[in-house]
Parts: C-alpha cells; sequence; structure tokens
C-alpha cells in the first residue's frame, strides 16, 4: 500500500480547487454594463471619463469621432453640451457625469432623456487630475427631461478653489 490519496479524495480535492475558482462567476457577479461614447480623439479628459466609468464596472465601447452629430440626433438641447456624449441603458449622459449617478438613473428609471454636467467643471470625473491641484468646482448633475427641460438630479460642492491636502 502506499500513502497517496484514494481517487475520491483526489477528485474532491480537484472539484473543490475547480468550485473555489469559479466562485465569483457562479456567484452571480454582475456582468458590466454596457456604455457607449462618442469623444473627440484627442481629448484626454474624456478618456479620462471614460477610465472612470470602466473602473466602476461599465464596459466601454468609444467612437474617436466627435459627439456633435449624436448630441443633436439624440435631441440634447446644445447649451447643455459638454466634450463627450454616451448612451447606456436607454439614456444619454452628457459630459462629467459620476458612475453613482450613471447607477442612480439606471436604478430609478426616470421617464427622462438623460443626465447631463453641461461644460466641463474642474472636479468632476475626468476633470479631477493631478493637474487640477485638488480643486473642485461646485456642479450639478441634470436630470434632463424629453422635452429638455432640466431639474438638479444631485449637486456636487467645490471647495473654493483650496486645494485638498495630502
Amino acid at each position: 500500500m502506499t500513502d497517496a490519496p484514494s481517487t475520491p479524495s483526489t477528485r474532491r480535492a480537484w472539484l473543490a480547487l475547480l468550485a473555489a475558482s469559479a466562485l465569483p462567476w457562479a456567484a452571480g457577479a454582475a456582468a458590466p454594463t454596457p456604455v457607449e461614447v462618442w469623444k473627440d480623439p484627442n481629448c484626454g479628459c474624456c478618456q479620462d471619463w471614460v477610465d472612470h466609468m470602466q473602473a466602476n464596472g461599465f464596459a466601454v465601447k468609444v467612437h474617436d469621432t466627435g459627439n456633435n452629430a449624436v448630441r443633436a440626433r439624440l435631441g440634447l438641447p446644445p447649451k447643455l453640451g459638454s466634450c463627450h456624449t454616451a448612451l447606456v441603458g436607454g439614456y444619454l449622459v452628457e459630459g462629467h457625469v459620476p458612475a453613482s449617478d450613471v447607477r442612480a438613473l439606471l436604478q430609478q428609471k426616470p421617464d427622462a432623456l438623460g443626465l447631463a454636467v453641461p461644460g466641463m467643471p474642474i472636479g468632476s470625473p475626468g476633470m479631477d487630475g493631478p493637474a487640477y491641484g485638488g480643486r473642485k468646482d461646485s456642479y450639478a448633475v441634470l436630470l434632463v427631461a424629453r422635452n429638455g427641460s432640466t431639474r438638479v438630479f444631485k449637486n456636487y460642492p467645490g471647495n473654493a478653489g483650496k486645494k485638498e491636502s495630502t
């Protein structure tokens, strides 16, 4: 006789290892939420926003063709425009909208065109890198109705131009 484990215990050990390695999939880990983005190919802040979305569980498909045509096609008023436009779950997302607000939009499912952060406020996702020295301007994420009217979805306070301590 040898001291080697019997076939059943080897099989059990192998099955346990297989089950442990498959646990995240078996536990129903959520698949990334698909997002389609139109942006200028040379815009660094747009790519930083894409990176922010990917880091927060979104699978982003990028079109480096600019966003003016798609924004117009989707019916977003020009005054609400920014440097990139996205589609996610049937909603338009314009500009530097935080991923948490996109998640809230998808959860709440309002009857709306989508969300917008007009312009490019410093401190918003994608506009928050080291080049800005910790500065955060106040801004609002707007819920855009299908008729183009807006209401505040969420406010983000600024830090009055003060640098954050590190």
